[in-house]
């Protein structure tokens, strides 16, 4: 398509997740899924600006894509630079321990979709309130799973939430509604994932222009392609 011509490689066509240009690698197959859940918690189109670092640290067997990355996504009003909050996103194939998990901290408690559990984990105790003439703040504890299990790994496997997903799917296509996660969720995690490619490959601080729905890179617009 629109990647350079090169010589066929069987390695590079069956593993191209491991290869630039043909995959970013952890970011196309993991981060691009998960940062869903910020857009739809908070109600915010994109990230304000993103800046991210990896490496190849354990797996030097030709591949060209990182087997380790951290980002740190700066999230809030986009008009104003005011408020806000940080999203970190780290993966690693240099260690398995700890699976996928996604965690929401508050000024009130925690969010943890591996547990599917609210807990007042970290929130604003009485004694820490006082201090600053604030009233304390701790969420009560419970349970979402039966409500809503949270599945959060990139393959699902066939479970209810991926039948779930797919019965809406099929269901907008015969009743013409928007699905669940329609078009603007998809442009959505596509810009956040770009500006991560982009900051990952350059080492710089990555934003946006909505205009011209193009990252922007050190102050220079710039590319970055899926």
């Amino acid at each position: 398509m629109n990647r350079p011509d090169e010589p066929f490689d069987a390695r590079k066509y069956l593993e191209f997740r491991l290869f630039w240009p043909y995959s970013s690698g952890i970011p196309d197959q993991w981060l691009v899924h998960q940062i869903d859940t910020v857009h739809w918690f908070t109600g915010l189109p994109r990230p304000r600006s993103v800046a991210a670092n990896g490496g190849i640290y354990l797996w030097n067997d030709g591949r060209t894509n990182f087997d380790t990355m951290t980002a740190v996504f700066d999230y809030g009003p986009l008009d104003r630079t005011d408020g806000g909050f940080q999203v970190v996103y780290s993966s690693r194939q240099t260690n398995a321990a700890g699976g996928v998990k996604e965690l929401y901290y508050s000024n009130g408690g925690t969010l943890n979709l591996d547990t599917s559990t609210v807990t007042p984990d970290g929130g604003l105790t009485a004694r820490a309130a006082k201090a600053m003439g604030k009233p304390a703040f701790m969420l009560p504890e419970m349970s979402l799973a039966e409500a809503a299990p949270a599945v959060t790994a990139a393959d699902t496997g066939a479970d209810d939430a991926t039948s779930a997903n797919m019965r809406n799917w099929m269901e907008c296509i015969r009743s013409r509604k928007a699905p669940n996660a329609d078009i603007e969720a998809g442009y959505s995690h596509s810009v956040a994932l770009c500006m991560t490619i982009a900051a990952l490959h350059t080492g710089q601080r990555v934003t946006f222009d909505d205009t011209a729905q193009d990252v922007v890179v050190g102050g220079a617009r710039g590319t970055a392609n899926e």
